[in-house]
């Protein structure tokens, strides 16, 4: 048995049913089985798939980045979802460290081509929607090749996903993900939505996160559930799906239902078919829970992170109600615990770092075993979160990870804009920190001290890191310093820039 199998049993129980909806069009079950077998004969046939070989998206959400996945669980082969908001250069460097063997990708993302022709020219190419130069269009490679070739059989020990995501040494780790860890998620995710085979799912977030692809999206197709996917997110997309397709759940971060709530749309849009609302990724501020049970929808709260494929504590839908602030309990089919810095389990109610457990955890980081080593502790992956829970085993998160900024909803390492920043011939030092902000929670801010006699501007800085980095990786803002805080070793504090920084005005000139 491998994932793909879950697809099948539903294909053969209810053949009509709906499984995605994407754009006017609907793909039942029987339809999304048949293309994922024809998808995945054509890559063993075509390109010569092997189980193990990695195959990259580059895409928007459509139904194809679904057939995809299961193709390569049939196959035993690995997604790559490469996050389209990455800059080139970051997009290259997961294709070669992943060692992907094909990337397939929509038009819209054609601007990696020349760049990806010239540094990786063996990558062969697949276009979702064109042919790309030297490449091949999937219907055209579907129609050279369409049949439902039997394979040696994958099973759910198979790695199915490697999802990078980026570290604090400012260079991204692939977190591997096994068929398995989807299964046990998916079980996870009915327990917390009491999800059946009459929801219908709608999915904004993007599905190159695992927030997008496993909280409720798979979950929701293991079940026999209708999916109904928006290419990305707009407030106006949203709306009108709340009111046609009448989706009973969804998953938004925080960034997402303010645009919701801020909307002139928010109060009369017909939400009663909703059953509840997941969130997550970040802190979410009890104003914006508040504005939806007053209409009536239920807010659902998950912890995780991409190691945890992403669930791993939650608050269920119809159970007692979690106290405040609290981020829920441990899931079904796994464990957390607080932690100290050896490992030992600490007391109800004493602060320490957040371990999980579990069958839904990563396998270890692609190609770094020192990394992966440094994640686990006598089996418990650290999360480097810090947090606490009670007697009764509920958690709350305390701070998030070590330096870490989150702007709606993406996570943004300060040591990957540093180094960045660092390669500047006129930096000599720099340091990025968050900064609280009405619209995204946070944004990334630089304090940057220059090298003795030059006098580089900050626009010039600015453009230099967006030539590197994704837009919302850039600083909203340049500070000019002669010093920032460190330790006796010469390492950045980090936190006492950030306190620094929310005490006051920033000292030091703009220019």
């Amino acid at each position: 048995m491998d994932l793909c199998t879950l697809i099948e049993r539903n294909a053969a129980h209810a053949p009509d049913k709906a499984a995605i909806r994407f754009e006017g069009h609907t793909l039942s079950y029987a339809g999304f089985n048949r293309r994922i077998g024809w998808v995945a004969h054509a890559l063993k046939s075509q390109l010569g798939i092997e189980r193990g070989d990695r195959i990259a998206i580059l895409s928007l959400n459509r139904p194809d980045y679904l057939t995809l996945l299961y193709a390569c669980a049939r196959l035993g082969a690995i997604l790559v979802p490469l996050n389209w908001r990455l800059a080139a250069a970051e997009q290259l460097f997961i294709l070669s460290d992943s060692g992907a063997k094909v990337l397939v990708l929509e038009q819209a993302f054609n601007a990696v081509l020349p760049a990806l022709t010239r540094q990786l020219p063996d990558i062969c190419l697949i276009g979702l929607d064109f042919a790309p130069p030297g490449g091949s269009k999937l219907d055209d490679l579907l129609d050279a090749g369409r049949g439902d070739e039997r394979n040696p059989p994958a099973d759910l020990s198979c790695p199915l996903l490697i999802v990078y995501t980026s570290g604090t040494t400012g260079r991204p780790k692939g977190a591997v993900l096994r068929q398995d860890a989807l299964l046990w998620n998916g079980v996870m995710s009915q327990h917390m939505h009491d999800l059946t085979s009459t929801d219908h799912a709608l999915t904004v977030l993007p599905l190159f996160h695992v927030g997008g692809l496993n909280i409720q999206t798979t979950p929701g197709l293991h079940h026999g559930a209708t999916v109904t996917i928006q290419s990305r997110f707009s407030p106006e997309a949203t709306f009108d799906a709340f009111e046609h397709d009448r989706p009973t759940l969804a998953a938004l971060v925080p960034a997402m239902m303010q645009a919701l709530t801020d909307h002139p749309r928010w109060a009369s849009t017909d939400l009663s078919a909703l059953k509840a609302i997941c969130t997550g990724s970040t802190m979410v501020p009890q104003r914006l829970v508040e504005r939806f049970v007053r209409r009536g929808v239920p807010i659902l709260q998950v912890y995780g992170s991409t190691e945890t494929s992403p669930i791993a504590v939650y608050t269920k839908l119809g159970a007692d109600l979690a106290p405040d602030g609290a981020s829920g309990l441990p899931g079904l089919c796994c464990e957390a615990a607080i932690i100290d810095d050896v490992g030992t389990k600490l007391p109800p109610g004493t602060p320490g770092e957040i371990a999980v457990r579990g069958p839904n955890v990563f396998c270890g980081y692609w190609g770094d075993q020192r990394a992966t080593r440094e994640a686990f502790s006598d089996g418990w992956y650290r999360t480097g979160d810090i947090g606490r829970c009670d007697a009764d085993g509920y958690f709350w998160v305390r701070d998030r990870k070590k330096n870490l900024i989150i702007s709606g909803g993406e996570n943004i390492y300060p040591a990957e804009v540093e180094r960045v920043l660092m390669g500047h011939p006129d930096v000599a030092e720099c340091a990025v920190v968050g900064r609280p902000d009405p619209r995204w929670e946070e944004v990334p801010i630089a304090y940057v001290i220059r090298r003795p006699g030059t006098r580089i501007e900050a626009e010039a800085l600015l453009a230099h890191v967006q030539s590197q980095l994704a837009r919302f990786k850039v600083p909203r803002e340049i500070i000019f310093t002669q010093e920032v805080p460190k330790t006796a070793l010469g390492k950045v504090q980090h936190f006492i820039l950030k306190e620094l920084d929310a005490q006051s005005s920033p000292q030091g000139d703009s220019n």
